[in-house]
């Protein structure tokens, strides 16, 4: 297998059935069509901010990123389940309104899906360890470090069980494997690899600098900074640690930043945990999958590499 020799700056996200690439200046969208052909959408990358005095400023950058990519990965996922499961369309009349029909319906459970996600992961992650905790330290005496220790011990274990069991379902495993076939595709590329269905096939489905490995950094630094946290009321603990949420996913951003910069003992301490839960999240892809993308990927090289690097 070749090695890396570039740390590449474009990154991507699994979608349904098909793979979003973003790259310095562009977004590309793959999608596997029901008749089987690759349908390949592209568009600028657009901003939160103009201009982009925020890119200089740890901590805000992360934050502003991370509410960038959220937006962006919610409105390609949508995509994508319009285009992978849409008929092929005939020029009739009937079958443009059925269409119209269909997408209305899937940007509605869209929205729902995502508003019962928001509450099932506040109650996952906010509510049900503080809880837990707080019930335990009546029964055996603890201090302030010491639950919070316990509760993103909690927040972790609940994290990787609930990956563990949606990763059974059929189509949460074809999305891992199309995450699986994105790291496959980066890696190639960062070898300097032509990027062909056989090449991509040798290289390696995880990647230090991943989604995954980001959130679970989250959810360790989470630990540190909610440990000044008061437990007297569960409450405002969990208010308070909303409010400081942003200052958590600047911090983890800076962190993912630094591992993605160097390659030593320390980074690859701090990489670990991310790869080895990719051991739950990606799947090896199909020659199909790999296929889709590089297609995406294929769209956001940039004329000159060398402003590609990391």
């Amino acid at each position: 297998m070749n090695k890396e020799k570039r740390k590449s700056k474009i990154g991507g996200q699994a979608l349904i059935e098909g793979i979003m690439m973003r790259g310095l200046d562009k977004v590309s969208m793959a999608v596997r069509l029901p008749n089987k052909k690759i349908d390949i959408e592209t568009w600028k990358v657009d901003s939160l901010i103009n201009p982009k005095w925020y890119r200089k400023i740890p901590i805000i950058r992360g934050v502003v990123g991370m509410v960038s990519s959220l937006i962006l990965g919610y409105k390609c996922l949508m995509k994508s389940v319009e285009k992978a499961t849409a008929e092929e369309q005939d020029e009739d009349d009937n079958t443009n309104n059925e269409s119209k029909t269909t997408s209305a319906l899937v940007k509605i459970s869209g929205t729902v899906g995502t508003i019962l996600s928001l509450v099932i992961s506040i109650g996952l992650f906010m509510f049900i360890p503080a809880l837990s905790i707080k019930s335990l330290g009546s029964i055996i005496s603890l201090n302030q470090f010491s639950k919070s220790i316990l509760e993103g011990v909690l927040k972790i274990a609940i994290f990787i069980g609930y990956l563990s069991i949606v990763s059974l379902m059929p189509d949460i495993k074809r999305t891992f494997q199309y995450h699986g076939a994105e790291h496959k595709t980066i890696s190639c590329y960062e070898a300097d690899c032509e990027l062909t269905v056989e090449n991509v096939k040798q290289f390696t489905r995880f990647h230090p600098r991943c989604g995954t490995s980001f959130l679970l950094i989250v959810l360790i630094i989470s630990i540190i900074v909610f440990s000044v946290i008061t437990w007297d009321n569960l409450l405002i603990r969990v208010i308070l640690k909303f409010s400081l949420l942003p200052i958590v996913t600047g911090l983890s951003y800076e962190i993912i930043q630094l591992a993605g910069r160097h390659n030593n003992i320390c980074t690859r301490i701090i990489s670990a945990p991310g790869l080895w839960l990719q051991r739950i999240t990606t799947r090896e892809p199909n020659e199909d999958q790999i296929e889709v993308a590089i297609a995406a990927f294929n769209e956001v090289i940039p004329k000159n590499k060398e402003d590609d690097k990391w």
